[in-house]
Parts: structure tokens; C-alpha cells; sequence
């Protein structure tokens, strides 16, 4: 069974004997078909977002949680004062 190579940037998946260049990260490898590369040669958003919040006065990424407060992230509606001015 082969391994499917997809490009990272138009998430495509590779012909057979299609040429790709390969990018190397610390993240890990990630492969840009020849037709995108040529447009843009940068690889760009390979790396996850961190987001931070606050839990129990403490600023923190949120991966570092523990499950059942990921959970209660999710849940969490965010505050717009401007929306909320508009509505009144």
C-alpha cells in the first residue's frame, strides 16, 4: 500500500511520479506540489495557533489544560461590547 502525498498548499493529492519539493520543519516534513511551489516558494502556516485564556487567575495555553477544561472552552461565548451597545 502506497503512502498518498498531498501538497500542503492546494491540498491536492500527487500523481505517482509527480515531482514536489519537501520542506523540512521541526514540526514536521511537509510537501508543496512543483506547480505551487513555483507560485510561492515560502512555506507558510505549518505551525498550529496557541491560544491562550485565563482559568483560576492564571494565563496559559489552552493545550495545557486539563480535558474537562478544554471542554468548557468550547463552550465559552465570546464578549463584544460594541455588539452588545448596538443591541441596547
Amino acid at each position: 500500500m502506497e503512502n498518498k502525498v498531498i501538497c500542503h498548499d492546494c491540498q491536492r493529492e500527487l500523481a505517482e511520479n509527480e515531482e514536489f519539493l519537501s520542506y523540512k520543519t521541526e514540526v514536521g516534513e511537509f510537501i508543496k506540489c512543483k506547480s505551487c511551489h513555483q507560485k510561492d516558494s515560502t512555506l507558510r502556516n505549518f505551525r498550529p495557533t496557541e491560544v491562550y485564556s485565563r482559568v483560576c487567575g492564571y494565563i496559559r495555553p489552552i493545550d495545557q489544560w486539563n480535558k474537562g477544561k478544554q471542554e468548557e472552552f468550547k463552550d465559552r461565548v465570546e464578549f463584544n461590547p460594541k455588539k452588545e451597545a448596538l443591541a441596547s
